[in-house]
């Protein structure tokens, strides 16, 4: 690799990483927030919380890697062109084509990151975090032994525990059970514990009292009991049957076992088209928003206003791929037949910088240049 060729590669990659960073940090605070929130709320220690947030990161990076990549591109050539060290390369004979080749080299290897992220990282990640949570819903301990909170496990229950003993014993317990709309039942227990058998985990109250209010009538009767059992089980959601998404499989497993994988997951052929093929345009996807910001920022030259004109065109250039997917979507998964349609986006970009790189090249001519030569024929 040339001298100019490592030191521009080195200059992109280093930008990259810091905003590779600060848009992962963004993302995954916001959805670190409301995973907080959901596993700390039903009584889950901080060490599951940043397990489940660990588990989510490929999905964050995977997709913050392309837009990380189009701003260090943006960022460096920008640098570069106004400390006019481009046109210092430039004089010395190096054309746009040449100029972009360390650009393509940061464009593969952010294609790859992508790739491997894709087709293995994210989907294993998924899969496992599907698994812990059918765990973690299992987990009846976890979800009702907080003391203190008024915990709701399931629509229309309502638990409280003031104060878990060191032995187990759970002091001042208050049950609300409101499924039923015909009655309303309601536990109180000086004390109560939880043990397992056969038929499940069951609530064993001791000392307390029974207030059930019958409805539409409003009577309420009251018992007074030494100690009652009360079946746990069915008053908390539990995923005892886990049912594998499409996006859980390794790229691998869709290519060797398609039709099997689609029974199993009761998905169409169009979804899982789209699925399997949106795993190869990703990394192309990432090729093409680099190339397109780096080949902009060139084809609009030096211009004492700054290049804020060729950043908003880069910027709408690549909102204009990120439309087109959407676009290409919806005929993929109505017929499969037409999945190369998700590669036109990708391959547009790719198609849109070679054209800029040329026109810089001076092998296509410019707008003004039609203009002139259709005025000189007529």
């Amino acid at each position: 690799m040339a001298r100019f060729d490592r030191y521009m590669l080195s200059q992109i990659m280093v930008l990259f990483g810091f905003f590779a960073l600060v848009l992962v940090s963004v993302y995954w605070i916001n959805r670190a927030i409301k995973l907080f929130d959901r596993l700390i709320g039903d009584g889950q220690t901080a060490l599951v919380f940043a397990e489940f947030t660990a588990l989510t990161l490929p999905s964050v990076i995977r997709i913050v890697l392309p837009i990380a990549g189009f701003a260090a591109a943006l960022y460096v050539t920008n640098r570069l062109s106004t400390e006019s060290e481009l046109t210092v390369m430039q004089s010395t004979g190096f054309s746009p084509w040449r100029l972009a080749r360390p650009v393509v080299y940061f464009g593969l290897i952010v294609g790859l990151m992508v790739a491997v992220l894709a087709n293995v990282l994210v989907p294993s990640s998924l899969k496992q975090l599907q698994l812990r949570e059918a765990e973690i819903s299992q987990n009846v301990t976890a979800r009702l032994l907080t003391e203190g909170t008024f915990l709701h496990p399931t629509d229309g229950v309502t638990f409280y525990i003031r104060e878990i003993a060191p032995d187990g014993r759970m002091n001042d317990v208050f049950l609300s059970d409101r499924r039923d709309p015909s009655e309303s039942v309601t536990h109180t227990a000086a004390s109560a514990y939880l043990v397992r058998t056969d038929n499940g985990p069951t609530l064993v109250m001791i000392n307390g009292l029974t207030q059930r209010l019958t409805r539409p009538a409003m009577q309420l009767n009251t018992t007074h009991f030494a100690d009652l059992s009360y079946a746990i089980k069915g008053i908390i959601q539990t995923n005892d049957n886990v049912t594998p998404l499409l996006r859980h499989f390794s790229t691998y497993e869709l290519l060797i076992s398609p039709v099997h994988i689609q029974v199993r997951t009761g998905v169409s052929a169009g979804v899982f088209a789209e699925e399997l093929h949106a795993r190869f345009t990703q990394p192309l996807f990432a090729l093409a928003v680099v190339m397109l910001g780096f080949a902009t920022l060139l084809a609009g030259g030096f211009s004492r206003f700054g290049v804020w004109r060729q950043i908003v065109i880069a910027l709408l250039l690549l909102v204009l791929i990120k439309v087109l997917e959407s676009v290409v979507t919806d005929p993929v998964l109505a017929n499969p037949a037409r999945w190369p349609l998700l590669y036109v986006p990708p391959l547009l970009g790719l198609l849109l910088a070679a054209a800029l790189l040329a026109r810089t090249a001076g092998q296509l001519p410019s707008l003004s240049a039609w203009r002139r030569r259709k005025a000189a024929f007529t």
